[in-house]
């Protein structure tokens, strides 16, 4: 939650803060409701303490205006807002503070999220002009309000630059970090893959020495290409064995097993509905991979749920599917690092993922990974 918190509030507009939410039309009708709300009490304190000069429509029009232009500029809410303190202060005749009651409600959320939304230099500039503006609000009644009305209002605007600063610091980490993971992760299935490309170029170098004793009457010629051909292949399984000593870490050692396929798959998940196709090993493995992360990320996150897999051919590509119900509370960890990894390897064959909630409070992940040439 907190974690979300921070990544909302380097967002430039509200739309897009409300956009990262599941609910985004419910906390945006609940902003303007509020606005409303203000706007109803600013007019009706206007036609209350002055006389009913038609003026009341003005000040509605202002307050929920910059609660409405928060949605997309909280910059432009800000500017509204500013000049009609302005406004306020022409329109009542009364010597109250500069700030009344209603006026503290409506002023200070558009100021609170100019300093969560922007950058340092904005929010000085920002200082600048509401100070000011203050200031002339309150010689135009009465300055005994303006040291307290001032300091307050830069002081919420200082928290709430505090805590867009964290926010973007937070962002930064985290897109450095998933950039690193990915990173990792290529690295990862570079090596993996080498197993499968050395698999088939081991066959083309096998059949290229076996041929001549295969095929009868092949003239000198042919088993010189084939000869030829057989010492390419083993010369290329030599070059990306090299290339994955450089991917492979200093304490890792090779794994001699072979890769895992789409026929594996059941061993993760018994109840696995798995299509029974010929697919390309790169494929399989992929598929794997993509079932055996989101069964472990089910695995911590919803211990306990129901998880269903299917694999299914469509069209000209493999498609994975894995579901589970709402389960125990999440163990931790993980920080989402497996969907990174998931998205890598499908890119690797042009696919697509996506990974998102259910609306019974589970998880689902599908993949499509295209087989391209079989």
């Amino acid at each position: 939650m907190i974690r979300t918190f921070l990544q909302v509030v380097m967002l430039s507009d509200l739309t897009r803060v409300f956009g990262g939410f599941r609910f985004r039309r419910y906390a945006q009708a609940a902003l303007l409701l509020y606005g409303l709300i203000i706007a109803i009490g600013v007019s009706a304190g206007y036609v209350q303490e002055e006389d009913p000069d038609g003026w009341w429509p003005l000040l509605f029009g202002i307050v929920l205006g910059s609660f409405g232009l928060m949605l997309f500029s909280t910059l432009s809410a800000w500017r509204l807002a500013t000049a009609g303190l302005i406004a306020m202060r022409v329109l009542f005749t009364s010597e109250e503070g500069v700030l009344g009651e209603w006026q503290w409600c409506w002023y200070l959320p558009v100021l609170v999220a100019v300093g969560l939304l922007h950058s340092g230099r904005v929010v000085v500039m920002v200082a600048l002009i509401t100070t000011g503006v203050v200031y002339l609000v309150g010689a135009m009644g009465n300055l005994d309000y303006f040291p307290t009305t001032a300091g307050i209002l830069m002081l919420f605007l200082l928290l709430g630059y505090a805590f867009g600063s964290r926010g973007r610091a937070e962002q930064r980490f985290h897109a450095e970090r998933d950039a690193k993971t990915a990173l990792v992760e290529r690295a990862r299935i570079a090596r993996e893959m080498h197993d499968v490309v050395a698999h088939h170029m081991s066959l083309v170098a096998v059949r290229c020495e076996t041929a001549p004793y295969r095929i009868a009457g092949l003239p000198e010629e042919g088993r010189r290409e084939f000869a030829e051909l057989g010492d390419a292949a083993r010369a290329a399984i030599t070059d990306m064995q090299g290339l994955l000593g450089v991917l492979r870490a200093t304490d890792q050692r090779a794994d001699r097993a072979p890769q895992p396929g789409l026929a594996d798959i059941r061993a993760l998940a018994p109840q696995a509905s798995v299509a029974d196709v010929e697919v390309p090993s790169a494929v399989g493995l992929t598929a794997y991979r993509v079932v055996q992360e989101a069964l472990t990320n089910a695995g911590r996150h919803a211990p306990g749920s129901s998880v269903s897999v299917v694999v299914s051919l469509v069209d000209d590509a493999l498609e994975v599917f894995v579901r589970n119900s709402a389960g125990g509370p999440s163990s931790g960890g993980g920080g989402g690092h497996g969907l990174v990894g998931m998205g890598e390897r499908v890119a690797v064959h042009g696919g697509s993922l996506d990974a998102s909630s259910t609306e019974d409070g589970g998880f689902a992940v599908r993949a499509r990974i295209p087989l391209g040439e079989r």
